[in-house]
């Protein structure tokens, strides 16, 4: 039986690791996956697959590396996961009137009980930590930019994962027109 995926790859498009929506779509297709369909050139891809998280993510990733000569790590979140993002979000807490950008920072694995990581008001809130996802707040600074200060809030974090740790940032909007 298949299931719907929300595949977010981490790091493309970046420097020397292009990709093209079209030929990353063909080249799933051609996997075998199906209702492939991208969305905006960050790497989200939308597809329905036979399997499992582990299985779908590892024909995934291979699948990538074989057709664009590069490894990409892949954060799956299944529709049903997505569907419950989209229903329980912390985002409604939020000044409508704030400029304010909204992002979610997702985990492949569950991050480890008990993290407390320092908001920096007016700059960048942790609205919310879940067992793999981070919802976060990211207020327009003077420079024009909303996520100045991300890494810095997170730093803590990072310190107590292992190095290899597979995340990627998103835009709330981008989790909207997934789903």
């Amino acid at each position: 039986m298949s299931h719907i995926w929300g595949a977010f790859l981490r790091g493309i498009n970046l420097g020397k690791r292009q990709m093209k929506m079209a030929d990353l779509r063909a080249c799933l297709e051609a996997a075998g996956f199906t209702d492939v369909k991208t969305v905006l050139a960050s790497g989200n891809v939308r597809l329905s697959a036979q399997g499992g998280e582990a299985e779908v993510k590892t024909t995934l990733e291979t699948t990538i590396a074989n057709q664009f000569g590069f490894r990409v790590g892949v954060v799956l979140r299944s529709e049903s996961e997505l569907r419950a993002m989209l229903k329980d979000h912390p985002f409604g807490t939020l000044d409508p009137k704030a400029d304010v950008a909204r992002h979610v920072l997702m985990f492949a694995e569950a991050l480890p009980q008990g993290i407390d990581l320092a908001d920096r008001p007016g700059e960048t809130e942790i609205l919310r930590i879940d067992q793999r996802d981070i919802y976060i707040a990211a207020y327009r600074q003077p420079n024009g930019r909303y996520t100045e200060h991300v890494e810095e809030v997170l730093k803590p974090l990072y310190a107590k994962l292992d190095k290899g740790v597979l995340d990627t940032m998103r835009n709330w909007n981008t989790i909207e027109k997934i789903v």
